[in-house]
């Protein structure tokens, strides 16, 4: 299991709108290579269906392989559908995968079974998978239940925490705090991963 983050980097609108069409287009991707995609955290944009940030976890056999496919900067060539007489037709967006160390960190850990809540179906509300994991020392702490398994919830979680951790400690790993934080301000605008072209969000 690993994380996958899609950012706007603080850019306008159009690059908010261009993370919720790679967002549609990752978990189409994930569903063909049987990867089980859940969206973690997000951070919506002004408009529907427009995000600043997304957070994913990608879980499956094929998972490096299409994390792979889509980290570095993805180029989005489009009219603005906000701004009908804006020149502009090239907006970009980061795509980063974090894979935090999380193996030691379950004992670290204080794990609470829950019943999951919120829309799902029979399923949710019926069963005890969600889960609160709380890091003993700091005292972050995280509700998943996304996933329909206890362990996979456990796993997600840990993996959040270990990622929350390695936020809170950026300032005594100067090479990963530098790595993180440019990743949101300076994407290479010359040198797409991939590109997608109109509102369809075909692939070029």
């Amino acid at each position: 299991m690993m994380l996958l983050q899609l950012s706007s980097a603080q850019g306008p609108d159009e690059c908010c709108l261009a993370v919720g069409k790679a967002l549609t287009r990752l978990m189409e991707e994930a569903l063909a290579q049987n990867v089980a995609l859940a969206v973690v955290e997000r951070e919506a944009g002004r408009h529907d269906g427009a995000y600043r940030s997304v957070l994913v976890s990608l879980d499956g056999a094929d998972e490096k392989a299409l994390s792979a496919r889509w980290c570095g900067t993805v180029q989005w060539i489009c009219p603005s559908p906000y701004r009908p007489h804006h020149a502009r037709k090239n907006w970009f967006i980061g795509v980063a995968a974090f894979t935090p160390e999380s193996q030691a960190l379950s004992r670290e850990i204080r794990f609470e079974s829950l019943r999951s809540s919120g829309p799902g179906g029979q399923h949710v509300n019926k069963t005890d998978s969600a889960v609160r994991a709380t890091h003993i020392a700091t005292g972050i702490s995280v509700k998943v239940q996304s996933e329909r398994s206890q362990h996979a919830n456990k796993r997600l979680a840990t993996l959040l925490i270990a990622h929350r951790l390695e936020q809170m400690q950026d300032d005594q790993r100067a090479a990963l705090k530098s790595e993180r934080r440019l990743f949101h301000h300076h994407i290479a605008r010359g040198n797409p991963m991939r590109t997608f072209k109109g509102m369809a969000f075909n692939a070029e």
